[in-house]
């Protein structure tokens, strides 16, 4: 395996810290959601996972679809990452709904479930996290 980039980000305080890349792009405060008990008012690493899964995702719809010759530089995908308790464990979750204008919804089933095979963040989840992908 060839590395091509590696992104670093610090973390400290954990769901009510800080996280700052190494080139200080990203630096902000974490907090913990007001519906997991925290005070709320800044991101949260749910967030952050879904919003990265999503452009990934969109990354591996592009590349779909340009072999199938379909246009989706108006496809969006709306990411939802859930933190759940099962048992004494805490798990994650995630729905996908993959939105692709000008093709029919099975058509767009089809290349959602084709990018979710080949995305990275989709591979790495694959297996640990329950995921739904629909084409709405």
């Amino acid at each position: 395996m060839e590395k091509l980039y590696t992104g670093s980000v610090t973390a400290k305080g954990g769901r009510d810290g800080h996280v700052k890349s190494n080139d200080g792009i990203i630096d902000f405060e974490i907090r913990k959601p007001r519906e997991l008990g925290g005070q709320g008012g800044a991101t949260n690493p749910e967030q952050l996972f879904a919003a990265a899964w999503g452009s990934c995702y969109l990354g591996a719809l592009g590349s779909v679809a340009e072999k199938d010759g379909v246009d989706v530089s108006e496809a969006t995908v709306e990411v939802h990452v859930s933190f759940n308790q099962d048992g004494n464990a805490f798990v994650l979750s995630a729905d996908l709904d993959v939105h692709i204008p000008g093709i029919s919804t099975d058509e767009a089933q089809k290349m959602a479930e084709k990018a979710h095979k080949g995305c990275p963040y989709s591979k790495a989840t694959r297996g640990n996290v329950e995921t739904r992908i629909t084409a709405i």
